[in-house]
């Protein structure tokens, strides 16, 4: 993290020092910018909000997004190694659901915001 590099005078030390004291560590701060990178493109969030309605394979979700099933694979591959969707085995069929009530929390909400006026 880069230190001393700001070039004017703090107006309120206290609140500073108070606020610094409250963000995460670097690396969670990293993590979260990947997370949020991997939700951001389009093609992932489209998987994702299918994914809130049902655990579905990847047969029904290039379905879904008119997409191939190798391009529906590559960002479910990404979707998982971000632990944002798991996968269960059915016989020769691959299901995917959301990772957890997070994931669902976050594109609710987020939905939410896009969607006040």
């Amino acid at each position: 993290m880069l230190e001393n590099r700001c070039d004017c005078k703090a107006k309120n030390e206290d609140l500073i020092q108070k606020v610094k004291d409250q963000l995460p560590d670097f690396n969670t701060i990293m993590e979260l910018s990947d997370f949020l990178k991997v939700m951001a493109d389009s093609t992932r969030l489209q998987l994702l909000m299918s994914l809130q309605q049902s655990e579905m394979c990847v047969s029904d979700l290039a379905n879904v997004l008119n997409m191939t099933k190798s391009a529906v694979s590559h960002q479910l591959k990404a979707l998982r190694l971000s632990k944002l969707v798991k996968s269960r085995k059915d016989g020769k069929t691959v299901y995917y659901s959301l990772d957890d009530e997070h994931i669902e929390e976050i594109l609710a909400m987020s939905i939410n915001h896009i969607q006040e006026k």
